[in-house]
C-alpha cells in the first residue's frame, strides 16, 4: 500500500474513533442516604450489588452545605461549592427585586437570575453540540445562560416508579440511536418516603427495593442491546435524611423573638434564613443566641469550611439547627395531622439540610461502564469531585471547580488516559497532523 493510501485508511479510522464516542447515563436519587446500601443492606438488593460489583462504590460522598436538594443538585452538576454558584438553598429571596425561590415551584423559580451563577454540565454539553436528554430533572426546564437541553422531561410532584423505570428506557435508546450524548434522570420517591415516615422506615426501605428491581431492569436492558462497551452509568444522590421528633425536637423563634421585627423569613428546619427590619438585626442576633440547640452566625461570622457565606443570596443571619433539631416560627405553623380526639399524631419523621459533616447528611455515588474499574471500593469523595467524573467521561475539559482530582482518578481503569486535554481535542489533532503530511 502507498503512503498516502496507508495515511486515509488511517484518517478513516480516526475519524471514526472521534465520532464514537462513549454515552452517559446519570441517575440523582434524592434523599438516598449513604448506609441504605451498606454491606449488609446489599445482600438483599440485586440490583444495586450487581452495579457495585460491575463498577465502582465509593465509602460515601459528603454534600456541600446546606445538605439540602437544590444546593448541591447545583453543586454536582457544577463542581463547584454554593456560594460559587449562588444556588444557596430550597428556599431564598433578593430583596433588590423581591423574588423568591420557593424549592422550584413558582413561577419565579425559573428565572435565570438564580442559575447563572455557574454553568451545569448539560449547558456546556449543548454549548458544544453535544445533545443532552433529561428526565424530571429539576432545573432542565429553565434557560439558563440562554441554553436549554435537546430534551426535557419536566417535573412534576412526584414522578412514580414506573414513570422512572420509563425514562431509562427513553434514555437508553436516546443514547443508544446517538439521539443524545447524555442523559439524566431524576428519581424523588427515596426521599419522599424518609421526610414522611423516617429513614430506616419500612416505606423508605419499600421504596428502595421498588428502586433496586428498577436498575435491576436497566443493567438487564443494557445487556441485551449489547451497550455495555458504549454507555457508562452514574448513581448518585444530593444528601442523605436523619431522623427527626417534630414534637419534641423544636426551636420555636417567636420564644426568643418578635417576628414582626423580621423582614423576611426563608425556609424552615435545620437551616433558616432571616432578613431583619432595619436596625433590627443586632437585636434579633442578641436574643437568637440565647437559644439552645442551634447557632445562630451574622453572614461576616459563617464558618468557612460552609463554602456558604460569600453567596449573592445570602441573609444577614442564618439559623443552623443541631441534629435532629427542627426550625420554626411556631408549633403552630408546622402542618401536623391530628387524630379524631385532636391529638397530633404524625409530620415528618425525617430531614436533611444540617451541618454537611454530620454522618447521616452523607450520600452515595456508584459507577460502572467502559471506563470504570470492576469491583472496585473507592474512598470518601465530595458532591464537588462528581463533576470532575462525569467530564472526564464524557471527554471533556472541566470548567474551574471546587473539586479534588486526586479523590476520584483512582475509580477509572485507564489511568493513562485521564490527560487534561479531552479525548475529542487529541482525536482531531491526530486527523489534522495526517491531513498535513497528506498535503
Amino acid at each position: 500500500m502507498r503512503a498516502d493510501g496507508f495515511f486515509l485508511v488511517l484518517l478513516a479510522y480516526l475519524a471514526g474513533s472521534c465520532l464514537a464516542r462513549t454515552k452517559l447515563l446519570v441517575l440523582l436519587l434524592d434523599g438516598f442516604r449513604y448506609d441504605y446500601i451498606s454491606a449488609k443492606e446489599l445482600e438483599s438488593l440485586p440490583g444495586f450489588l450487581e452495579i457495585a460489583e460491575a463498577g465502582v462504590k465509593v465509602d460515601y460522598m459528603t454534600p456541600d452545605f446546606p445538605s439540602l436538594s437544590f444546593p448541591n443538585y447545583y453543586t454536582l452538576m457544577t463542581g463547584r461549592h454554593c456560594e460559587v454558584h449562588q444556588m444557596t438553598g430550597n428556599y431564598m429571596w433578593d430583596q433588590e427585586t423581591d423574588k423568591s425561590f420557593d424549592i422550584g415551584t413558582n413561577e419565579d423559580s425559573r428565572l435565570p437570575m438564580w442559575w447563572d451563577g455557574s454553568e451545569p454540565l448539560w449547558v456546556t454539553m449543548e454549548k458544544k453540540k453535544r445533545p443532552v436528554f433529561m428526565y424530571y430533572w429539576p432545573g432542565c426546564e429553565v434557560e439558563i445562560l440562554k441554553v436549554k437541553p435537546t430534551f426535557c422531561k419536566e417535573y412534576y410532584n412526584y414522578p412514580s416508579d414506573k414513570d422512572f423505570s420509563t425514562a431509562i428506557d427513553k434514555a437508553i435508546e436516546v443514547l443508544s440511536k446517538g439521539t443524545a450524548d447524555m442523559a439524566g434522570v431524576y428519581y424523588e420517591r427515596i426521599d419522599v418516603e424518609g421526610h414522611h415516615y423516617g429513614p430506616w422506615s419500612a416505606e423508605r426501605k419499600n421504596a428502595l427495593k421498588d428502586l433496586d428491581s428498577a436498575l435491576k431492569k436497566m443493567t438487564e436492558q443494557i445487556k441485551k442491546m449489547k451497550l455495555e462497551n458504549d454507555i457508562n452509568v452514574i448513581l448518585f444522590s444530593d444528601h442523605g435524611m436523619t431522623d427527626i421528633q417534630w414534637k419534641q425536637k423544636v426551636v420555636e423563634l417567636k420564644t426568643y423573638i418578635n417576628m414582626s421585627d423580621i423582614m423576611k423569613m426563608m425556609d424552615r428546619g435545620p437551616v433558616v434564613n432571616l432578613w431583619p427590619q432595619n436596625g433590627k438585626t443586632e437585636k434579633i442576633y442578641n436574643s437568637l443566641k440565647e437559644a439552645k440547640n442551634m447557632q445562630v452566625y451574622k453572614k461576616e461570622d459563617i464558618p468557612e469550611r460552609f463554602y456558604y457565606k460569600k453567596g449573592k443570596y445570602v441573609s444577614p443571619l442564618t439559623l443552623v439547627a443541631e441534629p435532629g433539631w427542627f426550625i420554626t416560627e411556631s408549633m403552630e405553623k408546622l402542618p401536623y395531622w391530628k387524630n379524631s380526639t385532636g391529638e397530633a399524631i404524625g409530620w415528618q419523621h425525617g430531614w436533611h439540610g444540617y451541618d454537611n459533616e454530620f454522618i447521616d447528611m452523607r450520600g452515595i455515588f456508584l459507577a460502572y461502564g467502559p471506563d470504570f474499574k470492576q469491583g472496585y471500593k473507592a474512598g470518601p469523595i465530595r458532591s464537588v469531585d462528581v463533576y470532575n467524573i462525569m467530564c472526564n467521561v464524557l471527554g471533556l475539559d472541566p470548567l474551574p471547580n471546587n473539586g479534588s482530582w486526586s479523590r476520584v482518578e483512582c475509580m477509572f481503569r485507564n489511568t493513562a488516559n485521564l490527560a487534561r486535554v479531552s479525548m475529542m481535542e487529541r482525536c482531531f489533532l491526530a486527523v489534522a497532523l495526517i491531513l498535513l503530511m497528506l498535503t
